[in-house]
Order: C-alpha cells, then sequence, then structure tokens
C-alpha cells in the first residue's frame, strides 16, 4: 500500500481553501495535516470544518499561524508544503520556501491547470500584477460594456472567507441588504458595493464549485473579479490583466502577478496620466518580452468627489482601501490623490490617533505616514477604526475606499466620497477586445 503524502498548505484563507477542495480534498495519496495563516488578522486558531473538508478529515483540519510551519513540518514528518497565497514578492516566496527546505520538507506551487475549474459559460478574468493597480474599476467596466452588449452578466469575486467558512459555502449578493445579511467584512464591501452600485449579482464562497454552478445558472457572460493578484480559479476564455504605471517593474517582481501577466491575453497599463512616460515605457517592454502575444491598452485613472468643496483650503484625513495600502505596499491610493488634486490645505497624520488594531497596523506598516487603511476584518477591529477617526483632529474625513463608510460608521466630521473610474487611451479598447474574444458582435 502506497504511504500517503503528508501536506501543510500556507495560505491566508482563499487560494489555500480552493487548492485543497480541487486537489487534495477526495485525493487518497496525500493527507492534509495542517493549513497555516497570513496576511490577514485573526484568521488563525480555526478549524477547516469537517463539513467542508470531506471523509477523510473527520476531525476537520487545523489551521495554524504561519509562524509554526517549520515546527508543524517536524512535529508531522510533512513532505510537501504547498504555497498557496498572494502578492508577495518573489524573495518573500524564496524564504518560504527556504523554511521549508530546511525543515525538511519539498516546497511546491500548484498551478492553473491543477486549479482551474471549467465554465459552462464564457468567462471574462479580470486580474492584476499587484493589488491596487485597478481590478475594480477595470472589472465594472467590462460589466457595463457586457450589460450593454445584451449579455446577462454574473460576477464572480475572488473569496475573503473570514467568518464562519460551513455558512460563506456559496452567498450570492443581489442588494446592500444582503451584505449586512452575510456580515461582510469592509474588505469584501469594498469589492461588492461598486458591483452592486451597477446593477450585477455577485457570487463567492469556499466551495467554488458550488459557487460556479450556481452563478453559470443565471449568466450569459461570467467575470472573474480576482484578489490581490492571483490567478483565477475558473477558467477564463478572455484574461485582462493590469498593470501599474506607478509601480514599474513590479510586474516581473511578485508572485504570482508575473505569472498573469505571462498568461494575459491583455495587459493593461492603468494610471498613465500620473506617471512617468519611461516607466510606462518600462512596462510596456517588459510584457513585450515576457508575453508577446498579449494586447496592450494604456488606461488612466479617473478620480472624482462629490463634495470638493469639503476638501479645498481644509484639513482632512485620507482613508484609504486598506489591501492597497497594508499588503499592497502603495503609501498612498484615489483619496490621497484627490485630496492633493482638490486642494487640501494640510492631509492629517492619522497615527497619533490610532487605537488598538489600528494602531498595531501602523506599527507593522511603517510606510504609512499620511493615510488611514481602512481596516475592518471584525466588528471589533471596524470600532477602533470609527474611533480612530472620530479622535482625529481635522476638518474633514476622505474616504477614498469604495466602502459607504456612513453604511457602517458612525463618523463625527463632514465626508468626502472619492470615486474612480478607467478610461482607456487610444486603441484597443476593451469593448473591442471582448467582442474579438467572445465573438460578441
Amino acid at each position: 500500500m502506497v504511504e500517503e503524502t503528508k501536506v501543510v498548505i500556507v495560505g491566508a484563507a482563499g487560494r489555500d481553501f480552493h487548492n485543497f477542495n480541487v486537489f487534495y480534498r477526495d485525493n487518497p495519496g496525500y493527507k492534509v495535516v495542517a493549513f497555516t495563516a497570513a496576511q490577514i488578522p485573526g484568521i488563525e486558531d480555526r478549524i477547516y470544518p469537517r463539513r467542508l473538508a470531506g471523509g477523510q478529515y473527520p476531525h476537520g483540519i487545523s489551521i495554524r499561524p504561519e509562524a509554526e510551519l517549520a515546527d508543524l513540518i517536524r512535529r508531522y514528518a510533512v513532505d510537501q508544503v504547498v504555497f498557496s497565497y498572494s502578492d508577495v514578492s518573489h524573495e518573500e516566496v524564496m524564504r518560504k520556501a527556504s523554511i521549508a527546505l530546511a525543515a525538511g520538507a519539498d516546497f511546491i506551487l500548484l498551478g492553473p491547470r491543477s486549479t482551474m475549474l471549467k465554465a459552462k459559460r464564457p468567462v471574462v478574468a479580470v486580474c492584476a500584477v499587484r493589488t491596487g493597480a485597478g481590478k475594480s474599476p477595470v472589472s465594472r467596466r467590462v460589466c457595463v460594456i457586457l450589460k450593454k452588449l445584451g449579455q446577462r452578466v454574473v460576477v464572480v469575486r475572488h473569496p475573503m472567507p473570514y467568518g464562519n467558512l460551513v455558512k460563506e459555502l456559496c452567498q450570492r449578493v443581489a442588494n446592500y441588504q444582503d451584505l449586512s445579511r452575510y456580515g461582510y467584512t469592509i474588505e469584501e464591501r469594498e469589492e461588492f458595493e461598486p458591483h452592486l452600485a451597477i446593477g450585477c449579482v455577485v457570487y463567492d464562497g469556499v466551495d467554488y464549485g458550488v459557487v460556479l454552478e450556481k452563478a453559470e445558472a443565471e449568466a450569459d457572460v461570467i467575470v472573474w473579479d480576482g484578489g490581490n493578484n492571483d490567478f483565477p480559479f475558473i477558467k477564463p476564455d478572455l484574461l485582462l490583466v493590469v498593470a501599474d504605471a506607478l509601480r514599474p517593474g513590479h510586474e516581473l517582481k511578485y508572485h504570482p502577478g508575473e505569472t498573469n501577466m505571462r498568461m494575459a491575453d491583455v495587459v493593461i497599463i492603468n494610471k498613465v496620466g500620473e506617471s512617468r512616460e519611461e516607466d510606462v515605457q518600462l512596462i510596456i517592454r517588459n510584457v513585450r518580452e515576457s508575453n508577446p502575444d498579449a494586447s496592450i491598452i494604456l488606461a488612466r485613472s479617473v478620480i472624482s468627489v462629490d463634495k470638493p468643496e469639503l476638501i479645498k483650503g481644509r484639513r482632512v484625513l485620507v482613508v484609504e482601501d486598506g489591501p492597497t495600502v497594508t499588503h499592497g505596499g502603495m503609501s498612498f491610493g484615489a483619496g490621497f490623490v484627490a485630496a492633493r488634486r482638490f486642494g487640501a490645505d494640510e492631509i492629517v497624520d492619522a497615527r497619533p490617533a490610532a487605537v488598538g488594531s489600528i494602531k498595531e497596523t501602523f506599527e507593522k506598516y511603517k510606510h504609512l505616514e499620511k493615510v488611514l487603511p481602512a481596516m475592518g476584518y471584525s466588528k471589533r477591529q471596524i470600532e477602533e477604526l470609527e474611533m480612530t477617526i472620530n479622535a482625529c483632529d481635522c476638518d474633514s474625513v476622505v474616504v477614498g475606499t469604495p466602502v459607504d463608510l456612513g453604511r457602517l460608521l458612525r463618523i463625527d466630521k463632514p465626508t468626502v466620497r472619492v470615486r474612480y473610474e478607467i478610461e482607456e487611451i487610444g486603441r484597443p479598447t476593451l469593448e473591442e477586445m471582448l467582442r474579438e474574444h467572445l465573438g460578441l458582435s
């Protein structure tokens, strides 16, 4: 009898669960002894439940802090460590590999062929080379174009399962009430609310076999809205990958963003209007050398605000999209750009007012000096975000996150909402690429 290969899956509550479900769950040749968790606070010390893990795992699978990786390898005589999360530098991936190898295990990455599901409907996937490059406005633009062309569009979001995993197996969101009913975090709302605003149904969950089946039942076209810089869970008919003109060279430095860039049918270089021409040309050269068959679209982010008079000449606090400015590595986002563009007198430093986990976030991400990340992975953290905002000495709050914070927080100052959309520069256009690859007239 062949002995089982013992596995630890290194993840961050998303790709790790998907890799398990599609490759390991019903595979008698492997035994997953643990998951480890990183990047997202409060997701370790849980159990991947028996109902999701399957018959080989009557007690479920333990989820441990990633710091315990070497000890887990030695304790369980682990054969393979499977790296399963995104938006990390190639150097950081190899650091994890070194920990695994030194402890005696193999280190592997599961690729698209092993992990992509096949859909019965056409799929357009929107991915990126880095978190914060501009996937969300591209996804919205794609949905608007497809709806204009007469297609029923359903969005499938990359997972963010931070709560009760059994209850989050498959979730359909059609309105703002659904967001509250499912108890979505601020990070999740950042991705869902803009789609709801344009009339799209959004699915996510833990088991994407179930998610895909449900989405297929009501869609002509599925739009995969990727998370971080991960590659799709569903095999796309058209893969759009967003590169960031403000971070030239990152398309070759981060995992699995470089994979996306090399697989892309179309690379969209975003934020061209805010960047240097030589940086744009560097990205074009890198794309041409790595993926010569890809089409390239140049685009700018068009930023608008609802109350510019609350910015001009004021002392403002800027609240940004959390993932973009934390593990995404950006020191600012759309809120900061809007504050500068619309004439803020001063951008207030939130660090002296930060409390609890918000203070810890600033201590962990030391590059953050002028913006407050909209952290909200738990009810307590949302309360601490509210406390931090209200403790800041400022005239108004510039909200750069797509979330309507007024629905979640009681902010005691005037707020300004920032919106940003993508606008193609020249040709080809997104509509031309969609028509060509999906055969739409």
